[in-house]
């Protein structure tokens, strides 16, 4: 294998030098087949790097050749220090393999950690301008980079077919993750260990795609990542990558990921600990359930209970109308200005805390799906809502089309948002939905779709509002089938007694 020339510029050696000297920085060198290459790809690490590494191991994937002992050869041979050859118990797949080699790296407490691939596909040449990247304490993460200057690729040989191939997929993924890396396909990489370890990167793929996977964490968790620049190489090492079955795998993890955002689907590897975001916000899209409110005619000096007020953003919202309203949850923000705040576990007894006709109208948006008792809660709404009372009440919709598809193939995919929410006892169809409250005394007067909050998770610009909108479309065209949540909008009819009692008040006697 024909070394790469990088002479290392003084700046960049001296960058590099000082993180050297100020963090403990590991080479951790996947390896699987790599017979061939290993000693190579070692003896092309400068020589001046070697002394400085924290530690230098080498994994080996369960090789079916003699890579752990011509490995451990060639060290001996450099004479090379804190340096051990460890084989896996099994094959675990080349992201399995960097799950070992990362939490080896964070229970031996090294600052920095530098991916290298054992055949020598990625230059050892270059290990010091990657080191040189932490030189600015904000970056979480380097990568190296074929395409900062693209058509240098071409020149060095890299084939048409996977130049273009790297940009489509690169642009995918950027597009779909807001990222603006230049390639996300390049296995030259490196960490600071604080930042993997806010990342879950042990659920991640074992697969290819686990480089994909990581990067969508570090952009979740807003890591820095700066892209080193270096040339492309192809010798005689075999690749394992099966280029379509990768390819799909990047774009779906990529889907994945946005779709957990929304709430639509959960991906366990895609939660992060530390984003503290919360599962109910309001939202702002003209297309959305909480702007759809906020255009109704709330009338002047009408009493109104927002149950499950949340932050009570959308009570505040609403009593700039004139309205009275009481926002009621079992935990919500104090110094609330404009309405009155009750707290109250909406599991307890509605009609215990509240008279009996205390008001015009209730507003319960994804509550009922929360409650032990969906019936009871109901009813004890029905009796708290005046005579012809209304009430505009919300709930996921497990008839949406992505359930209906995830059900076809059999995956009932619980999470911590969306419309299998891990905290919703009972789910709900339109039909069951209408069912229930009719059965609690509520005539239906009105049924409206909304589509997933694609907006308020992805953004504003004009992809995702066409994208929103067209969902919007579909949810008040059909909204069983295309509908993420519904409203229904219905009114309080008269119970038994009630009407007994009107009757018997406007009686004519004859005594």
């Amino acid at each position: 294998m024909k070394p790469i020339i990088n002479k290392t510029d003084p700046l960049t050696r001296q960058a590099a030098e000082a993180v050297f000297l100020e963090k403990k920085v590991a080479l951790f060198i996947v390896a699987y087949n790599a017979q061939k290459h290993i000693a190579e790809t070692l003896r092309r690490i400068p020589e001046w790097c070697l002394p400085r590494f924290s530690e230098i191991y080498i994994i080996d994937d369960s090789s079916k050749d003699e890579t752990c002992n011509t490995a451990f050869a060639a060290g001996t041979n450099l004479g090379l220090k804190n340096f051990s050859v460890m084989r896996t118990p099994g094959n675990q797949g080349y992201g399995g393999n960097q799950k070992i080699g990362y939490t080896h790296a964070i229970q031996n407490n090294h600052d920095i950690v530098i991916l290298l691939h054992g055949d020598g596909q990625y230059p050892p040449e270059y290990l010091p301008d990657i080191v040189a990247g932490y030189a600015k304490p904000e970056i979480d993460a380097a990568f190296g980079s074929r395409m900062l200057k693209r058509t240098n690729a071409l020149r060095e040989g890299m084939p048409l077919y996977k130049w273009i191939g790297n940009q489509v997929l690169t642009e995918i993924e950027n597009t779909i993750l807001g990222t603006k890396l230049s390639e996300f396909h390049n296995g030259y990489r490196s960490y600071r260990i604080n930042a993997l370890k806010k990342i879950p990167f042990h659920l991640n793929s074992d697969d290819f795609h686990f480089d994909t996977d990581i990067i969508i964490q570090l952009n979740l968790t807003k890591s820095r990542i700066v892209e080193i620049p270096m040339p492309t190489h192809y010798g005689d090492e075999k690749c394992h990558v099966n280029g379509m079955k990768y390819a799909w795998n990047c774009a779906k993890s990529a889907i994945k990921s946005r779709l957990h955002q929304a709430g639509i689907f959960f991906q366990p590897n895609f939660e992060i600990p530390e984003n503290k975001i919360r599962n109910y916000h309001l939202k702002n899209a003209k297309t959305s359930l909480h702007a759809h409110i906020l255009n109704l005619p709330w009338k002047n000096g009408e009493r109104v209970a927002d149950l499950g007020a949340n932050d009570g953003l959308l009570s505040q919202k609403i009593a700039r109308h004139g309205s009275h309203v009481t926002a009621v949850d079992i935990a919500i923000p104090e110094n609330l200005t404009g309405i009155q705040a009750v707290r109250l576990d909406l599991n307890k007894n509605l009609n215990e805390t509240f008279a009996k006709n205390s008001f015009d109208k209730i507003v319960a948006l994804d509550v009922v799906e929360h409650l032990h008792s969906p019936e009871k809660s109901a009813t004890d709404m029905h009796d708290i809502l005046k005579p012809s009372g209304r009430l505009y009440a919300s709930t996921a919709n497990i008839g949406y089309i992505v359930m209906r598809l995830t059900h076809f193939l059999g995956w009932f995919n619980y999470g911590k948002k969306g419309i299998l929410d891990q905290t919703h006892h009972r789910l709900f169809t339109i039909g069951s939905f209408q069912r229930l409250l009719k059965n609690s005394g509520f005539a239906i007067m009105e049924i409206k779709g909304f589509g997933p909050p694609i907006v308020d998770a992805f953004g504003n610009n004009f992809f995702w509002k066409m994208i929103d909108r067209a969902c919007w479309i579909l949810a008040r065209t059909y909204p069983r089938l295309f509908a993420f949540n519904f409203l229904i909008i219905a009114r309080k009819k008269l119970s038994v007694e009630e009407k007994t009692e009107l009757t018997e008040s406007a009686a004519q006697k004859i005594i």
